[in-house]
C-alpha cells in the first residue's frame, strides 16, 4: 500500500509539474505581447494584464467548485485530464491572438476548464495519511517550482525568437501533458467512497457557505486567503515592475522566475520535510508569514537588479507556510469532501485572483506613470506585506483559540 501511494505521488507530481512549465513558459513575454496588441506602455499594460488575470479568475471562481464536486462524484482522473486539454487549447488560442480581445477569449476557456491543481490537491488529500499530508501537498509547490525554473528559462530564451513561439511550445507541453495522464495516472478516489453530484454544493456561493461547516478552520481559511491575495503583489506585477525599474529584457525576466522556481523546489522539496517536523505546524506558518512580509517589503525598496535576486530568499523560504495551512486544513475534512473542500478553497482563490491581481496592478500603474503624486513602482510590494501582517494576526488568533481541536501541542 506504501508503495502504491509512493508511486502516486510521482504520477501527480510530473503531471503538475508538465502542467507549471507550460504556464512558467508564457510568463516573460506577456507584458511585450500586451504592448504589441494595445500599443501601450508598461504601466498600461500590466492594468491589461491584470485584467486578464481577473477574466481566468472569474471562470475559475464559478467553475472550480463544479469541477471539485464532479471529481468526488466520477473520480480525480477525468477531471484531471479535461482541465489539461482546456490549458492546451488556451494556449493555442494565445498562439494566434489577433488581438487583446483573443487574450481574453484563452483565458476564459483555461478558466472554465482550469482544474489541475484543485483536483491534483484532492488526489493528494486521498493518498496521504496524517503524518504526511502536509509533505505531500509540498510537492504542489515543489511542482510549481521546479515547473518555474524549466519554463522561464525556455520562455526567456525562445521569446527571443517571437513573442508568439512560447505560446506554442507550452501548448505542446499541456497536450503531451494530457496524453501522459491518460496513460500512466491512476485514479485515487475508490468507487465505494464517491458521494453523489448535488447542484446546490456545486455552486460557487454554496461552495463558500460549505465552509462554514468547519469553524474550527475558518481562522486559517482567512489567513490562506490572504497570502492568495499578497502573493500577488509579486506574482501580477514582477516582469512589468523589473522591466520598468530596472530595465530587464525579456531573458532576464526569464532566468529570475528560473531563481524563484528553484528556491521554491528547494522548500517545498526538501526544507519543508525538515522544517514542519522540526518547527510543528503553528510555527512553521507563524515563521514563514514573517519572512514572506519581510521579502515583500525588501523588494518595494530594492535599488538594483542584484537585491531583487538575493530578496527572493527570504520571500522563498517564508512558502513553508502555505503547505502548513493546508495540512491542518485538509486534516479536518473527511476524505469523502476533500474535492469538495478542494473546490472551495479553489472558489476563494479564485476570488482573490479577481481582486488581487487588479488591486496590485492598478497600483503599479498608478504609482509609476507620468504625473503621480508620488512615484513609487514599489507600491504593490508594501500592499502585500499590510496583507500578509493582517493573516499573522488571524493565524495566530486561529491556532491559540483552537489548539486542541487541530491537534497542535502546547508549546
Amino acid at each position: 500500500m506504501r508503495k502504491n501511494r509512493n508511486a502516486s505521488v510521482g504520477f501527480i507530481f510530473i503531471t503538475l509539474l508538465i502542467d507549471c512549465i507550460g504556464l512558467g513558459i508564457i510568463i516573460p513575454v506577456v507584458p511585450k505581447l500586451i504592448q504589441e496588441l494595445t500599443g501601450s506602455n508598461l504601466s498600461v499594460a500590466s492594468e491589461y494584464g491584470g485584467w486578464l488575470t481577473a477574466s481566468y479568475a472569474i471562470m475559475q471562481f464559478i467553475c472550480a467548485p463544479i469541477l471539485g464536486n464532479l471529481s468526488d462524484r466520477f473520480g480525480r482522473r477525468p477531471i484531471l485530464l479535461l482541465s489539461l486539454l482546456g490549458l492546451g487549447i488556451d494556449y493555442l488560442f494565445l498562439s494566434f491572438a489577433p488581438t487583446i480581445a483573443w487574450l481574453f477569449l484563452g483565458r476564459i476557456i483555461a478558466g472554465i476548464f482550469g482544474a489541475s491543481f484543485t483536483t491534483g490537491s484532492a488526489y493528494l488529500a486521498d493518498i496521504s495519511t496524517d503524518e504526511n499530508r502536509a509533505q505531500n501537498f509540498g510537492m504542489v509547490g515543489a511542482a510549481f517550482g521546479l515547473g518555474f525554473i524549466i519554463g522561464p528559462a525556455i520562455g526567456g530564451k525562445f521569446g527571443e525568437l517571437g513573442l508568439r513561439v512560447p505560446f506554442m511550445i507550452a501548448a505542446g507541453f499541456s497536450l503531451v501533458n494530457c496524453l501522459y495522464g491518460f496513460l500512466i495516472l491512476p485514479e485515487s478516489l475508490p468507487r465505494q467512497t464517491r458521494r453523489k453530484f448535488e447542484w446546490k454544493r456545486s455552486n460557487p456561493v454554496g461552495s463558500l457557505l460549505h465552509l462554514r461547516k468547519y469553524p474550527v478552520i475558518s481562522g486559517l481559511i482567512a489567513t490562506l486567503v490572504l497570502i492568495y491575495m499578497a502573493g500577488y503583489a509579486v506574482q501580477a506585477t514582477w516582469t512589468f515592475y523589473n522591466m520598468l525599474k530596472f530595465n530587464w529584457s525579456i531573458s532576464l525576466v526569464g532566468y529570475s522566475l528560473a531563481a524563484v522556481g528553484l528556491l521554491l523546489a528547494l522548500v517545498q522539496g526538501g526544507l519543508i520535510r525538515v522544517a514542519i517536523p522540526l518547527l510543528g505546524q503553528k510555527y512553521a506558518i507563524l515563521s514563514g508569514l514573517l519572512l514572506e512580509i519581510l521579502g515583500c517589503v525588501l523588494f518595494g525598496f530594492a535599488t538594483t537588479s542584484w537585491m531583487m535576486f538575493a530578496f527572493l530568499i527570504p520571500y522563498c523560504v517564508g512558502s513553508i507556510s502555505g503547505p502548513a495551512l493546508q495540512g491542518i486544513i485538509s486534516s479536518q475534512v473527511p476524505s469523502n469532501e476533500q474535492g469538495e473542500l478542494q473546490g472551495a478553497l479553489t472558489s476563494l482563490m479564485n476570488v482573490t485572483s479577481i481582486f488581487g491581481p487588479l488591486l496590485m496592478t492598478s497600483l503599479f500603474g498608478y504609482f509609476s506613470r507620468s504625473g503621480a503624486p508620488v512615484y513609487f513602482p514599489g507600491a504593490p510590494y508594501l500592499m502585500g506585506a499590510l496583507l500578509l501582517a493582517l493573516g499573522l494576526l488571524f493565524s495566530i488568533r486561529s491556532l491559540n483559540a483552537h489548539r486542541a481541536q487541530l491537534g497542535l501541542a502546547a508549546r
